[in-house]
């Protein structure tokens, strides 16, 4: 395959040279204090959908894809696990409607193929109802989230945001894939301060399988990716 791409991604642009400097305090302060925002109702009502699937679908266990796009990932997901359900989640209808080929729908909805189903939720809500439902997860991916490259903004990365604690109690194990060294580093240190699990951060070969759109974008632009993976026990 060639990686020539006409029209390339620039890489990830950050003052931040290296892990921020108060990544620590934060992390160690949203284990300390529970999170007690709101939940986000529609996704309240997306969740019961799920819930209500996976009572009738008998499987060996859940993997989550969260932030799967436009779904492919999950596809691929589905089929190197055929005896778990695999569960894609995005907030963003227009692209989850490029999964169906047509708009997604306003109301709470679930789209199925075999043992793949796709729902639109914020996963800030989404992974605490998942907790509180007492869901221990097989497999869970995040597959490029948005980095949120600005030194201010690191609340907002998923190791930086108050979610985190419950996003590890989810267990299973974790495979984290970033186009930008110190978000991965971030996280591997973040999972450190957790849970005093080591994991290892590996650059991703040509041959290593391509899992989302961006992955493609990222590599025909000449990216180095980046693939973190630890066991998140619950």
């Amino acid at each position: 395959m060639s990686f020539l791409n006409p029209n390339p991604s620039s890489p990830v642009s950050s003052s931040q040279e290296a892990v921020h400097p108060r990544l620590a305090e934060i992390v160690q302060r949203h284990l300390r204090e529970e999170w007690k925002a709101g939940l986000h109702a529609p996704s309240c009502d997306s969740f019961e959908r799920v819930a209500k699937h996976l009572d009738s679908t008998p499987s060996d266990g859940i993997i989550l894809d969260s932030g799967c796009g436009t779904g492919e990932s999950t596809r691929l997901i589905s089929g190197a696990f055929p005896d778990a359900r695999v569960i894609g989640v995005d907030r963003s209808a227009h692209r989850l409607g490029r999964l169906t080929g047509k708009p997604w729908p306003t109301k709470p909805w679930v789209y199925v193929e075999g043992n793949a189903l796709w729902v639109r939720a914020e996963l800030e809500t989404f992974w605490r109802l998942a907790l509180a439902a007492g869901w221990t997860l097989q497999r869970h991916f995040l597959l490029y989230p948005n980095p949120w490259p600005k030194a201010a903004q690191l609340r907002r990365r998923w190791h930086g945001h108050p979610v985190f604690p419950t996003l590890l109690a989810l267990g299973g194990e974790l495979e984290l894939r970033t186009n930008w060294e110190i978000y991965a580093q971030e996280f591997r240190l973040a999972v450190q301060l957790a849970r005093g699990a080591e994991s290892t951060i590996q650059m991703l070969g040509e041959d290593d399988l391509i899992t989302t759109p961006f992955e493609l974008k990222y590599r025909r632009s000449g990216h180095t990716l980046y693939r973190l993976s630890v066991r998140a026990r619950p």
